[in-house]
């Protein structure tokens, strides 16, 4: 036997007729199948912001993910009602504080626009609003 016919075996390049096919090996570089967590993300996100009528920008989403902070279906109905409040008030941009993160929404469009995590929060100005919230 020549070291072709011992290649050809090894990598199983001329199978045998009736042979078990080998197990295929994921490699190290392929990605794991299933939705990225960001998709899954957006789709919690999706799925409990419609229930409050509450959108979140791309760029809130990226942010909400990049920063770890998770919010709740109970979160986000208390946003939905907080924007109910500021748009009754005649809010149009609001810091929404929560125990989690800080939110900058768009009440006219019911859109958080971006959020930044409670650790982060300190000497940061958040600018272009005119109403705040805690919730």
């Amino acid at each position: 036997m020549n070291s072709v016919d011992i290649e050809n075996r090894i990598i199983g390049a001329s199978p045998r007729i009736g042979a078990p096919k080998p197990a295929s090996v994921p490699s190290a570089n392929t990605a794991a199948s299933g939705p990225s967590f960001s998709k899954i993300l957006s789709d919690q996100l999706a799925d409990s912001g419609a229930k409050a009528n509450v959108k979140f920008s791309g760029h809130a989403q990226s942010r909400l993910a990049s920063r770890n902070i998770h919010l709740t279906s109970e979160d986000i109905a208390k946003i939905g009602d907080g924007i109910t409040k500021a748009a009754a008030k005649g809010a149009k941009e609001s810091l929404f504080l929560t125990d989690k993160a800080a939110l900058v929404v768009s009440v006219a469009n019911r859109t958080v626009i971006t959020a930044v995590d409670k650790t982060a929060l300190k000497d940061n100005i958040f600018t272009n609003i005119d109403s705040a919230m805690i919730i």
